[in-house]
């Protein structure tokens, strides 16, 4: 079994191109596809991308991506400019297996569900526009706002009543992009263990994954220090 792999493994290597990140480790869908890269034990180029001095708007980086986001991942000539798309294309492309993101039409479509729902619901509509008042120096935050970040707690803990991952019971880019986020949230809404322990279990696994400190809490710490340089308060 060990043989087969290393072949499938060789086998995927030599169809790879040239994969560059274009991220900054604050960034949370930066920290998704980082640690989907990291689970894929692909070779990358990072190039970091400083939005805090604008660095996403300079005329070089346009021309790659024109929006002027962040993350940026590119495949040789290929150019993929938001991160569900990067993280559900890295696996179908690198993968050595589907299991991080299946082929099975059913078990897709429940990852893909979350990955809509994070992109949606909890990264768009709860973190975005915390963490924009924040860094535009609005950082007096009304309750509401908080409030709907424990909503999102409320709706994650009952995913994970029947399963240990967010997507069912194997790990998943779902998981991936649910947990940068989530765990950025943490930030302005500290998770009461007590309240929320199926949450908690499920950080904890996924702490335990040999790549988790790199990919995610390396740029979670640095997002929570600048946050913590600005301040914040909320508005009762």
């Amino acid at each position: 079994n060990n043989n087969i792999f290393q072949k499938l493994k060789k086998k995927k290597r030599k169809k790879m191109g040239k994969l560059i990140l274009y991220a900054i480790g604050g960034s949370a869908p930066c920290r998704a596809v980082l640690l989907t890269l990291k689970a894929l034990n692909v070779p990358f180029e990072y190039k970091i991308i400083n939005l805090l001095v604008g660095e996403n708007r300079k005329p070089e980086y346009l021309a790659i991506n024109p929006h002027g986001t962040v993350p940026t991942l590119t495949d040789d000539d290929d150019v993929l400019t938001d991160s569900h798309a990067i993280i559900t294309y890295l696996v179908d492309k690198y993968g050595v297996d589907d299991s991080l993101y299946p082929k099975d039409l059913i078990q897709r479509a429940k990852v893909n569900q979350i990955l809509f729902y994070e992109a949606t619901m909890v990264f768009d509509r709860t973190f975005l526009p915390i963490s924009k008042a924040v860094f535009n120096n609005h950082n007096v935050i009304p309750v509401a706002k908080i409030d709907a970040v424990y909503s999102v707690y409320e709706r994650l803990e009952s995913f994970l009543q029947e399963h240990p991952f967010v997507a069912g019971e194997n790990l998943t880019v779902a998981d991936f992009s649910l947990i940068v986020t989530i765990s950025s949230l943490f930030t302005y809404a500290e998770l009461v263990e007590s309240k929320y322990p199926k949450i908690a279990d499920w950080v904890r696994r996924l702490e335990q994954l040999p790549y988790y400190a790199e990919g995610n809490d390396v740029g979670l710490k640095q997002y929570q220090a600048i946050v913590k340089s600005i301040g914040f308060k909320v508005l009762r």
